[in-house]
């Protein structure tokens, strides 16, 4: 089944492609494989729709929601005031879904000795106050720094609930020399090949040549790893909904997406992805 990867530049109405209804949906890097992996479902189901995700990051999908140029916007961040204002103002009437749940993965390279950390070494870390591995019990290795870009959904959740603990009054910044890469899998793709680096991405980009770290509220505290049963406990501090926006209540087609997304078949698709099913 073909996942269209263009860009979403049309109306939200529903448009007629070659085989029928054309949904476009746009947004989060983290759930860009997981959106992929719905429409494929979803169109083995309904042979005659179609299906294009992309990604972009989420703050990409919904300015693309607010100008109508796509039907829904996959976020892993809940919209801003400002955002919902900008909607508003545009005509559009955004309404939420959670569809699914994701723990944030901290990662390193697998020779890297360190297995744990507590959010306060996680977060001095990226905020540039411990710069060699040595200080959190590791080799005497300088510290490279790996961060999606400000647009992402991932970055703003990490910087507030890591970096700021929750705190909207908190001011604290990732350090000027952390590496903005332009997606979760070039953060995979770095760390699998740099023994100094350190990253976070969605869990269902894990794999092998990284390493996840147990994580921990205080060092009084039980460490937990980034895992399915530790997200659904409320267990694993990292951890956040993932959510679509659509114009308005959906209708049509779109509806039918939607409700797939929420449905068993579709939450089995969370699970099969690696990532968290809402049930």
């Amino acid at each position: 089944m073909f996942v269209s990867l263009s860009s979403c530049s049309r109306p939200t109405e529903n448009k007629k492609g070659v085989d029928g209804t054309t949904i476009q949906i746009k947004g989060s890097d983290t759930m860009v494989n997981l959106g992929q992996a719905w429409a494929e479902e979803f169109m083995r189901l309904h042979p005659q729709a179609f299906v294009s995700v992309t990604g972009g990051g989420s703050g990409t999908g919904i300015a693309a929601l607010i100008s109508k140029t796509c039907d829904i916007a996959e976020s892993s961040r809940k919209m801003k005031d400002k955002e919902y204002e900008e909607a508003k103002a545009n005509g559009v009437e955004a309404v939420e879904f959670r569809v699914a749940m994701d723990g944030l993965a901290v990662v390193v390279h697998p020779q890297n000795p360190i297995n744990q950390l507590t959010l306060d070494q996680l977060a001095n870390i990226f905020m540039g106050k411990i710069k060699n591995w040595k200080e959190v019990g590791g080799p005497n290795l300088p510290i490279v720094l790996l961060s999606r870009e400000v647009n992402s959904g991932t970055h703003v959740y990490f910087k507030e609930q890591v970096l700021r603990r929750g705190d909207s009054k908190r001011k604290e910044e990732f350090d000027e020399g952390a590496l903005l890469m332009p997606s979760s899998q070039a953060i995979a793709d770095e760390i699998a090949q740099n023994p100094n680096a350190i990253g976070y991405y969605g869990m269902g980009y894990s794999n092998p040549t990284q390493k996840l770290l147990a994580i921990a509220k205080d060092d009084k505290s039980p460490y937990y790893l980034p895992m399915v049963e530790n997200v659904m406990s409320g267990h694993y501090d990292i951890s956040r909904p993932l959510l679509m926006y659509t114009n308005g209540q959906p209708q049509g087609d779109v509806k039918e997406f939607v409700d797939f997304v929420l449905s068993d078949a579709g939450q089995a698709v969370v699970r099969q992805i690696d990532f968290v099913p809402l049930r």
